[in-house]
């Protein structure tokens, strides 16, 4: 980004600058990778425009059918434009499969089919290492109102059902995702953050057999490698598919 504008915050995987609208700001992508809270890093050329140009699209595919978002457009290929929100202090986890963590605090197996989507709150603070957290918490820490979680539990549930099509088009298992939350400059609650190879678990249905071929951070994570060629196949199938809608 030029350096006439300010940088508001710095993460693990974007920069946050101020724009010329106090009601905007720029969000840069980074081509770090980090896993485990961080205690995993690396670099990998080409992740932060990838990452960012993946959102772009998906945020759009998302505004096209009524669900508020931050997005506002692209300045370039690693930074686009959006809605300054203040975040509310959650990430809010949606599983449609068992994998990760939930096989490890559960009896679920690998890759069981959960019943019905299962939505899980983490606080989000790196220094508490992100605890799950109950809804009669969220109550006590005075985060969001009952009106404000029951919104967000809904439309996260709406989310889902519009990428678990979106990706099923393009021959992807929506495995699980999180998503962030923010009150806008109206008050309004939109979306934030980004939906990437970053933060859903993406299976790979071109394959006939039932080897799980993971098309997400997972490539980094569990180092299986190929991360850029990964995250290059989810656009590359995500442009064919707006080229023939």
């Amino acid at each position: 980004m030029n350096s006439q504008y300010e940088l508001i915050y710095e993460g693990k995987a974007k920069k946050i600058f101020a724009h010329q609208d106090p009601d905007k700001v720029f969000i840069e992508f980074k081509d770090e990778a980090t896993a485990f809270n961080a205690l995993k890093k690396a670099k990998f050329e080409g992740k932060g425009e990838l990452n960012c140009l993946i959102s772009s699209k998906i945020f759009e595919y998302l505004i096209k059918n009524n669900i508020p978002n931050h997005y506002l457009g692209l300045k370039n290929d690693n930074t686009m434009i959006a809605q300054k929100i203040r975040i509310i202090p959650l990430e809010v986890v949606l599983r449609n499969t068992a994998y990760g963590s939930l096989c490890k605090e559960t009896t679920f197996k690998p890759g069981k089919i959960l019943e019905k989507p299962l939505i899980d709150f983490y606080l989000k603070n790196d220094s508490l290492n992100d605890p799950l957290l109950t809804r009669d918490r969220i109550n006590l820490l005075k985060i969001i109102d009952d009106d404000d979680f029951e919104f967000i539990y809904n439309l996260t549930l709406k989310i889902n059902n519009l990428l678990k099509a979106f990706f099923k088009s393009i021959n992807l298992n929506l495995v699980d995702f999180k998503l962030e939350y923010g009150y806008n400059s109206k008050g309004e609650i939109v979306l934030g953050d980004e939906i990437s190879p970053d933060n859903c678990r993406l299976w790979d249905l071109n394959l006939k057999n039932d080897t799980i071929v993971s098309l997400d951070k997972d490539r980094f994570r569990n180092d299986l490698g190929g991360l850029i060629d990964a995250y290059s196949e989810i656009n590359k199938r995500i442009d064919n598919f707006i080229k023939c809608n």
